[in-house]
């Protein structure tokens, strides 16, 4: 009798039925995070991170090519994909002008606000900041490339003491060459960005 007396008592029943509830959910979690695991492990397999100059993070081994290229498993770490920002076009969003303000590619005054306008005086400071910065970055990388052509010598530099081997003679120039065609490279970068600063 005491027994049916406390299941009809109102306070009873509602703590006996949040339990049952909290019960319910933290099983259905539970479910619910096994299920992801096991489906999460079936779609990724096994990633392997294999050693040499350029890291190699690879799912597409088998476990017998993995050891014997010497990739351990990365367990427990979570992979990242990041996707690329889509850039906004400056003629859209909820403050440009249908005059076409908008159109310009520095962004509309109007889309901007009017506290976040730039002094032309001060913008023209940054510019010549700008500039006088890629310049001196312009004339140090003229000068590696200079340098790297010089230790290079149209491929037929002298070997070292230390490349009596002669494949390690042929790697030092295949780095040579790479590096001449990166500063290049570098070079008509820099050039590309000085020449979009304002005069």
């Amino acid at each position: 009798m005491r027994h049916n007396r406390a299941m009809c008592n109102p306070s009873v029943l509602s703590t006996l039925k949040t339990r049952k509830r909290m019960a319910m959910q933290s099983l259905l979690g539970l479910a619910a995070a096994g299920l992801l695991l096991v489906s999460g492990a079936q779609a990724q397999g096994t990633v392997y991170r294999c050693p040499g100059p350029p890291v190699l993070y690879t799912d597409a081994l088998t476990a017998k090519e993995a050891q014997e290229k010497g990739c351990r498993t990365i367990e427990g770490t979570p992979i990242t994909i990041l996707q690329a920002v889509k850039p906004r076009s400056s003629g859209q969003g909820p403050a440009a002008s249908p005059t076409g303000a908008g159109s310009n590619p520095g962004g509309s005054e109007a889309s901007r606000g009017p506290d976040s306008r730039v002094d032309p005086n001060q913008q023209r400071g940054r510019d010549n900041e700008r500039r006088r910065v890629l310049e001196t970055e312009l004339r140090e990388a003229e000068e590696r490339l200079a340098a790297a052509q010089r230790e290079y010598a149209g491929g037929a530099a002298e070997r070292r003491g230390d490349e009596r081997n002669y494949q390690r003679y042929m790697d030092r120039m295949a780095e040579l060459k790479n590096g001449i065609t990166r500063q290049e490279n570098d070079i008509q970068a820099l050039k590309r960005e000085i020449s979009k600063l304002p005069l």
